[in-house]
């Protein structure tokens, strides 16, 4: 795989927020929401916990998958998680 696209969820250390978004490169923007470079929602509410994510080879079904994702209720996102993440570990340190 040339190019890989990822989207992924991230929450707060007491998983009370949800933030759905898709990358070209994962490890470096989740440390980049854990340093809270990133402003607007997620140094807003602290998320810096990645919680799940999901692989692609190309942007156009990331960014649909990313549609997908936030298009569905808060119980679909969690369900999402428990099937990757059950434990809501912080995955950062596996990529």
């Amino acid at each position: 795989m040339d190019k890989q696209y990822d989207v992924y969820i991230m929450t707060n250390s007491r998983n009370t927020v949800l933030y759905t978004s898709a990358t070209n490169d994962l490890k470096r923007r989740a440390y980049e929401h854990k340093g809270k470079l990133a402003s607007g929602f997620t140094r807003k509410y602290n998320v810096t916990k990645l919680i799940y994510y999901e692989v692609f080879e190309d942007i156009e079904n990331a960014i649909w998958r990313e549609k997908q994702i936030k298009a569905g209720s808060r119980q679909k996102k969690i369900e999402l998680v428990n099937g990757m993440n059950k434990e809501l570990r912080d995955l950062y340190e596996e990529l």
